[in-house]
């Protein structure tokens, strides 16, 4: 086991000390914060602060003829805004755009960290961060189903299929159900985090694996532990691609969701 010294000090191979920051943020006192501030917790506040830094720099003062940072900041917000919102939900999905567009923002910083040297691993490879996410979804598309059809309303809405034999209902009421309104944010979470604990394992292997191979003594191991680095740096741009896939899925998602809520058809 080696032990890195300075100001990131870690073991190899790295262990459940690695997810944490705790050591880095002494108290006034002279002693350390608790373990409940991880290093997934700084990169969650890294993130918040990156998206509003982000949107009060590039939207400070907006002009008639946007500039190149007010002109990135509208790209990113219309295309949340016309391809997500309008496109899924009809003209009412403007309302939604500011929350889609902070989710997509925040999913994909979050994301990013994985591909990021000194971080590379994501917060919402931990269940925790995507169950959140998920769950403020579900509050807010069940919140306005009741609102559009009130409490009863909203879960026949939710359950009963129009124009299905009544001796199915049944066994048809409690599967919808189930899908509609309990599944929905367990598979919106673990979508996201299986994809981004699966990227973070891959990289994480090559990665430590080219180590290992290297360290392991055979000269002939060498062009090994060379490959598995260059397949890295390969599955690295692949993984560019997937965390900027899954803050779309979740986005998309989130306002397909908003739109059974308020359709006025099941």
């Amino acid at each position: 086991m080696i032990t890195q010294p300075g100001f990131l000090a870690s073991e190899f191979p790295p262990g459940v000390e690695s997810f944490d920051y705790k050591s880095l943020i002494p108290s006034l006192d002279g002693t350390t914060w608790g373990p409940a501030f991880t290093k997934l917790t700084l990169l969650v506040w890294l993130a918040v602060a990156i998206v509003i830094i982000f949107f009060l720099v590039t939207y400070r003062n907006p002009t008639l003829v946007p500039t190149k940072k007010q002109w990135l900041a509208e790209s990113v917000y219309g295309v949340v805004r016309n391809n997500i919102a309008t496109d899924i939900i009809g003209p009412q999905g403007v309302r939604f755009a500011p929350y889609l567009a902070t989710v997509f923002l925040f999913v994909f910083v979050t994301n990013l960290w994985s591909i990021v040297p000194l971080a590379q691993i994501s917060p919402n490879s931990h269940l925790a961060f995507p169950v959140v996410l998920a769950v403020l979804t579900w509050f807010i598309y069940i919140g306005i189903g009741v609102k559009k059809h009130g409490l009863l309303g909203y879960l026949k809405h939710s359950t009963v299929q129009p124009g299905v034999p009544w001796w199915v209902h049944p066994i048809l009421i409690p599967i919808e159900f189930l899908s509609n309104l309990i599944l929905r944010p367990i598979t919106l979470a673990v979508r996201l985090f299986a994809n981004m604990f699966a990227g973070h394992m891959i990289l994480l292997v090559f990665t430590l694996g080219g180590v290992a191979l290297w360290n392991a003594g055979p000269l002939l191991l060498k062009p090994a532990a060379l490959g598995s680095w260059a397949f890295a740096i390969v599955m690295t741009l692949f993984e560019l691609f997937i965390l900027s896939l899954q803050a779309y899925v979740f986005t998309l998602l989130s306002a397909t969701y908003f739109q059974s809520s308020i359709a006025d058809e099941h």
